[in-house]
């Protein structure tokens, strides 16, 4: 039987384990291949990562960064992180607002809220002024209770094992 129903939904995509931006991927890969179109805003993400490689060329998806090309930490943010992230939201709601696109997704945007950059209230009033057709998807471990009670959807990502608690760091291809 075939989903008939075209109602667009807020996702989100969040917990401590590994997978939450590659399940968001995924998503608009799977899109596109139904001629859908994806907007991904990466917040807090300046340095390069595959997916920007992998689906540069693709006419259906489109990638934008918002931050340093190095990670910071949440004890290390500024008024710079602050205004990236800022600027980074007026982004991602002009491309929302712009009729381009069928899915939005806000990349790490629960972590930016957690870090400070943005207010838990500067993300519900983004998701008040989306227009039915387009999907939302969150991403980004420490998801606030208030998008989650907002969302229709969440997926927590729990992590059982990880091998960077044995100190193995970030693997080209794989998580970047």
């Amino acid at each position: 039987m075939m989903a008939t129903d075209t109602k667009r939904y807020i996702q989100v995509y969040t917990g401590d384990g590994k997978g939450k931006t590659t399940a968001a991927l995924g998503l608009s890969i799977r899109a596109a291949g139904h001629g859908l179109k994806t907007y991904i805003g990466q917040f807090m993400k300046g340095q390069h990562y595959g997916e920007l490689t992998a689906l540069r060329d693709n006419p259906c998806i489109t990638i934008e960064q918002y931050g340093d090309i190095k990670c910071i930490h949440r004890d290390q943010a500024t008024q710079k992180h602050m205004d990236q992230a800022e600027q980074g939201l007026i982004k991602a709601r002009n491309a929302m607002l712009s009729g381009q696109y069928d899915i939005v997704i806000l990349d790490e945007i629960n972590v930016t809220i957690w870090f400070g950059l943005l207010t838990v209230e500067q993300v519900l009033e983004f998701l008040d002024k989306r227009p039915e057709s387009v999907e939302l998807i969150l991403t980004g471990r420490n998801a606030p209770q208030e998008l989650i009670e907002h969302a229709d959807l969440v997926s927590e990502i729990k992590e059982v094992k990880h091998y960077y608690n044995q100190g193995i760091l970030a693997r080209d291809g794989i998580e970047r």
